[in-house]
């Protein structure tokens, strides 16, 4: 039996946050990616193209690769990137249409909230997943944990200075996932001709998640 895509994101534990500048470096991002063992993807709406993108995705990897759509703030926005391909949604902040067309679609919704106000009215809404953000901003881990304490039933996904060096840090605390950035999706390695960069960073943080799921 195949997984489901929140049984995917929480095994990976990670979403890498794509915010490429063009197709074909986005492309070498994920196939990066991949041979670090990271096969989930959040193709941000800031991307020129991002719903072409979307479609070159899915045509090029299937189901080897588990699609999602981010920075998604309109319910057009939403059913675009789902026709798309995405599987998972995710926005930088709450937006009851998003959510609201996400799940009548059947798909994952992760929207964005920053105040326990905001985090509990996602969740009634019908979020799979509440993304903290600008996690970092609100002090990182332990901001989590204090979330957490009324709201245990919570599953979250802090994004915002999410790093090889606080990764651990958040899962202790109790996220589901780590929404990750430039710390992962580092284009520069691209641009200089160093994808290993990225391949080597995905296995650090794959490495971390088995070391946390081991105690």
């Amino acid at each position: 039996m195949s997984e489901t895509t929140q049984e995917t994101i929480e095994r990976v534990g990670l979403i890498p946050v794509l915010r490429a500048k063009n197709a074909a470096q986005a492309m070498a991002v994920v196939k990066a990616m991949l041979a670090g063992g990271v096969n989930v993807v959040e193709v941000t709406m800031t991307v020129p193209g991002a719903v072409d993108l979307l479609k070159q995705l899915k045509k090029e990897y299937g189901n080897e690769l588990l699609l999602g759509s981010g920075t998604v703030t309109t319910a057009e926005q939403c059913q675009a990137t789902i026709d798309a391909g995405a599987e998972f949604v995710v926005s930088p902040c709450l937006s009851l249409e998003v959510i609201a067309t996400t799940k009548k679609n059947g798909k994952v919704s992760c929207p964005g909230s920053l105040t326990p106000t905001e985090a509990l009215t996602a969740w009634n809404a019908g979020a799979d997943y509440v993304k903290i953000f600008p996690c970092s901003a609100m002090g990182g881990a332990p901001y989590l944990k204090a979330l957490l304490a009324p709201f245990p039933f919570l599953k979250i996904i802090p994004t915002g200075g999410v790093t090889v060096s606080t990764a651990k840090s958040f899962l202790e605390v109790g996220a589901r996932a780590l929404g990750v950035g430039s710390d992962l999706v580092n284009l520069k390695a691209i641009e200089d001709g160093h994808p290993e960069v990225i391949t080597e960073t995905a296995k650090a943080y794959l490495k971390i998640f088995a070391e946390v799921r081991k105690q």
